[in-house]
């Protein structure tokens, strides 16, 4: 799911430069968007509440990375203070062998009992997904220090800025409300909230025309 913290801040807004993360940034870069996703809800519902739940986050997070690199969609900053991990047209389901070879990792991550609850809930979820082609944000996040001050737009840029050219629309859930202003302000629309089922928190299910 997509998390920055979108607080009002005073601070001024960041200048990065955007590129592609490579594979020596998956340390990193995971690191990253394990603290970003520390507080949300669905990442939180998702692994289990134990005291390795701080690690199981790394693994969730490095599961989406995996996922969306292997496609070459994953974006970083010069100096890895976030990342946009991005499926392209038809790449956001995972085929029979995908799920098979990630099942290590989820018990990982759930545990063996939670597995099953946690999967029919992302079912659930993937029966929202639009099937009409479009650029799947799997997950934003920026290191905590800097959230509010411009870097999720910029991380997300280059891919919307695509679709723009492209005529190629783009989809994303958000687990948290208040992050909802600032997709809008990138051109995304909530077309619904939808609860998770099997425990799991909200979701805003947002959907954006290309300009």
């Amino acid at each position: 799911m997509t998390q920055t913290d979108v607080a009002n801040r005073s601070h001024e807004p960041l200048a990065a430069n955007i590129r592609k993360a490579t594979t020596a940034d998956r340390s990193r870069l995971t690191a990253v968007m394990a603290r970003a996703f520390d507080d949300d809800p669905f990442a939180n519902w998702f692994v289990a509440q134990d005291k390795r739940r701080a690690r199981r986050i790394l693994d969730f997070m490095d599961v989406a990375y995996r996922m969306t690199s292997a496609h070459g969609e994953a974006y970083t900053t010069d100096d890895v203070q976030g990342g946009a991990l991005w499926a392209p047209p038809g790449k956001w389901k995972m085929g029979l062998l995908q799920q098979f070879m990630l099942l290590p990792a989820m018990v990982r991550i759930a545990t063996l009992s939670r597995v099953p609850a946690v999967m029919s809930g992302l079912t659930a979820v993937e029966k929202k997904h639009p099937h009409t082609p479009h650029y799947y944000l799997m997950a934003l996040g920026v290191e905590p220090d800097l959230q509010g001050r411009g870097l999720g737009t910029a991380l997300m840029a280059p891919v919307l800025q695509r679709c723009d050219a492209e005529r190629i629309p783009a989809y994303l859930e958000s687990s948290k409300e208040k992050n909802v202003p600032l997709y809008e302000r990138n051109g995304f629309k909530v077309t619904e909230r939808f609860e998770i089922p099997n425990g799991g928190p909200p979701i805003w299910l947002m959907w954006r025309d290309p300009k």
